[in-house]
């Protein structure tokens, strides 16, 4: 995880809050540095993780987190990590007979919108288990992301209506937390990615986005954090509370400043 990020959300691994949907978005930039930083975090927590990992390996993710401290190798073995590799379990859903539903068997449908398979899975992860040998704190499902599910051929709709259940399960009948991440493509003719974004946006407590900067590529400022702090169902006046940060990806954490007061302009 980056410390840097956790002082400006003013949260740290053991104060970890509970029942919140947080919502990562990038546009014009690559958003993963925060995918890395929440799965991190959240093992750091002593959380059960469900990670739905639809773009890399699981190779990918443990080179980084062990970059930040922790082994998903060693997570996945105790646990506390349930690990969804979605582009090894594609080819799983074409090539090999499955007894039972795959989590992503949308893929063979053709009719691709039931999502009801992964919803079932990462229910199956996070429900308690009285045997377990650790106690976690609370349950966090992770999706690295939702805009790959888009590209697959499912409708927003879709969509969100998977997040709303596993809200419900997740968030509000288990206490845990859920995070997810989306692209903003920019297109304004994209009309599903907008129904995707705007439906997120309405029901997170917290949005991180990240944006390339508007002037091109700098080799000491690799874009900025909008950061909103929201209070879903109440008055806009009470509801919003919002930071904007310049950033820069070293090797093993994130740098955050004030806009226009990088060291390196300085």
């Amino acid at each position: 995880m980056f410390p840097e990020l956790n002082n400006l959300l003013n949260t740290t691994p053991p104060g970890v809050e509970q029942g919140k949907l947080t919502l990562l978005c990038d546009a014009k930039t690559d958003g993963s540095f925060l995918v890395h930083h929440f799965l991190s975090f959240y093992l750091k927590a002593n959380c059960k993780v469900c990670f739905v990992a639809l773009v890399q390996s699981f190779s990918h993710y443990n080179i980084v987190g062990q970059k930040l401290g922790v082994s998903l190798t060693m997570a996945r073995e105790r646990g506390q990590l349930v690990f969804l590799e979605g582009l090894k379990s594609s080819v799983d859903v074409f090539f090999q007979a499955q007894e039972e539903p795959h989590p992503l068997q949308f893929l063979r449908e053709a009719s691709a919108g039931n999502l009801e398979p992964l919803y079932q899975f990462v229910r199956e992860a996070l429900k308690p288990v009285d045997n377990e040998e650790a106690t976690w704190k609370c349950p966090v499902l992770l999706v690295d992301d939702l805009s790959v599910l888009l590209s697959l051929g499912l409708g927003a709709v879709a969509v969100l209506d998977f997040i709303h259940y596993c809200r419900a399960t997740v968030c509000q009948e288990l206490k845990g937390n859920v995070v997810a991440l989306v692209h903003d493509s920019g297109d304004a003719e994209d009309e599903e990615n907008d129904i995707l974004l705007n439906g997120l946006s309405h029901q997170s407590h917290l949005i991180l986005r990240a944006e390339g900067l508007a002037t091109g590529f700098c080799k000491d400022v690799h874009g900025q954090l909008r950061i909103l702090w929201r209070r879903p169902l109440k008055p806009t006046a009470q509801r919003d509370r919002s930071l904007t940060y310049q950033y820069k990806i070293q090797d093993k954490s994130v740098s955050f400043f004030a806009k226009g007061m990088s060291p390196a302009v300085l």
